[in-house]
């Protein structure tokens, strides 16, 4: 069965950096399904983990977190699909990856593809839309859906224009919330406005000052997308006393936790492997969100967020996504495989 990754950790513009191996066919046992993949998403973590001193598989590392395809075969725990079924997921950072002809992957992360999507594009959603509906839902204190709860409150989104910012910023709005984003050229600031992002502040500038430009000087909350090391002390001049803040990048070597005390700030951290890589008693939630998140997209109420589709599924083209992303210039998603 043919797969691609790395044997040495290169610069993507090496050609060595992704090439086509040979892995033994795999059998589903248990909760897994085997999924003829047909088209694949580049992520932020693929180059993190292309580029990591662990994971390799077989002699290599393969990666590739988000996938859509058909199952072509089930293990003896499946109940909720059957082979045939079109579907969508974003996969487990501690299995192998899905840039590989067939994949297994356990059916509680995974759900039916939305019908209105073809499989490049629906392969765009699935690991930014449950790091986004987990982000709003479940670590930050919002209601899922528009909720009176909801009503009235502000959300600062950095880095709008991303992957997870795209759909985050129509999550919001489909919950009721107040959304800023942050954007810095005017591609970038266009494409969150389209969103429905209703105000738009740089991220290059202090956000204090950006501020002042508003009709308010607070949020109450905060969706970190870019440097939250780098964004702290921004974060803290805008967000209001006993806010929540919420970031899915690591911090490095550390920030000063003492500055939002004051503030009797909530942190979170967001992480959407964190589920399938512990088989949390709530996996299944997985499951849940990408079935609501097919439905909202099929009802229009989400638009998919894929900017740019690379056929087919190749070494080649995979190096090229991958050099996309690691250039930090992308705006919403870019896809690898066939329709």
């Amino acid at each position: 069965m043919k797969a691609f990754g790395t044997f040495e950790t290169t610069d993507i513009s090496n050609s060595n950096s992704i090439v086509p191996i040979e892995i033994p066919v795999q059998q589903p046992t248990g909760h897994d399904l085997l999924v003829q993949v047909k088209a694949v998403s580049v992520n932020p973590v693929d180059t993190k983990v292309r580029n990591a001193q662990n994971g390799r598989t077989n002699g290599a590392r393969i990666v590739g977190y988000d996938a859509s395809g058909i199952v072509v075969a089930v293990g003896e725990k499946v109940t909720l699909f059957k082979p045939g079924d079109e579907v969508y997921y974003a996969g487990d950072v501690t299995r192998k990856g899905t840039n590989t002809d067939q994949h297994l992957v356990d059916e509680r992360i995974v759900a039916h593809k939305p019908e209105t999507l073809d499989f490049l594009t629906a392969a765009g959603i699935p690991l930014t839309s449950i790091t986004a509906y987990e982000a709003l839902f479940a670590r930050l204190p919002f209601s899922a859906e528009h909720h009176e709860k909801n009503i009235g409150k502000r959300l600062l989104i950095i880095n709008g224009a991303g992957g997870v910012g795209s759909i985050a910023i129509q999550l919001a709005k489909w919950a009721g919330l107040h959304v800023i984003a942050t954007a810095s050229r005017p591609e970038t600031i266009r494409w969150v406005k389209d969103l429905g992002a209703d105000e738009v502040i740089n991220h290059r500038q202090s956000f204090k000052d950006e501020f002042e430009k508003l009709p308010f000087d607070t949020v109450d909350a905060i969706l970190c997308l870019n440097d939250t090391k780098g964004h702290w002390q921004n974060m803290y001049d805008v967000i209001k006393p006993q806010g929540h803040i919420c970031s899915i990048v690591e911090i490095g070597d550390g920030i000063n936790l003492d500055l939002i005390k004051p503030k009797s700030i909530t942190f979170s951290w967001e992480f959407m492997f964190t589920r399938p890589m512990f088989e949390t008693e709530d996996m299944i939630e997985q499951h849940n969100l990408l079935t609501k998140v097919a439905k909202l997209l099929d009802n229009g109420v989400l638009k998919q967020t894929v900017t740019k589709k690379l056929t087919p599924l190749n070494a080649e083209n995979l190096r090229e996504a991958h050099q996309l992303v690691e250039s930090g210039k992308m705006i919403g998603k870019i896809v690898v495989g066939e329709n």
